[in-house]
C-alpha cells in the first residue's frame, strides 16, 4: 500500500467506504456493540470502546473527505475550463477563475450581475436575452 501514495490510498479507501457493504459492516459493528452492552454491564469501558473508535474514524474521514472533495473540485474546474476554451465567443479570462483573489473574483461577479440584470430588463420589455454580450 505504501507504493500507492496518499492520493492512491485516499481513492481506494474512498471507494471502499462508499459501498453499501461498508455501511452494513458499520451497522453490524454498532449492533454488536449494543448487544454486548449487558455482557459488560454497560460499563464506562464498554462506552469508551465505541466512543474512541467512532472518534478516530471520524477524525480520519475528515481528511479523506477533504482530499476527495479537493480532487473532484479540481477535476470539475479543469473540465469547465476546457468548455470555456473550446467554446467560440466564450471569455477566456474566466479560465482558472477559482485561483483569483477575493477582490478580482468580486469584480467578475459584479460584471456578470450587471449582465444578468440587463438581460432581465430585456425580458421584461418583451425582448430576447439570448445574445452574447461583452463582459
Amino acid at each position: 500500500m505504501a507504493a500507492l501514495g496518499y492520493t492512491g490510498l485516499a481513492k481506494a479507501v474512498s471507494r471502499y467506504c462508499g459501498r453499501p457493504s461498508t455501511f452494513m459492516l458499520a451497522c453490524g459493528v454498532i449492533l454488536l456493540w449494543i448487544v454486548t452492552g449487558p455482557l459488560f454491564g454497560f460499563s464506562d469501558t464498554w462506552q469508551l470502546v465505541i466512543n474512541t473508535g467512532t472518534t478516530i474514524i471520524t477524525f480520519l474521514m475528515v481528511f479523506l473527505i477533504q482530499n476527495t472533495q479537493n480532487r473532484d473540485t479540481q477535476a470539475m474546474q479543469l473540465k469547465l475550463d476546457e468548455l470555456i476554451r473550446a467554446t467560440e465567443g466564450a471569455h477566456n479570462a474566466l479560465l482558472d477563475l477559482e485561483e483569483l483573489d477575493e477582490r478580482e473574483l468580486n469584480a467578475f461577479r459584479l460584471r456578470y450581475e450587471a449582465l444578468a440584470n440587463a438581460a432581465r430588463r430585456l425580458l421584461e420589455a418583451g425582448e430576447r436575452d439570448t445574445d452574447s454580450p461583452e463582459a
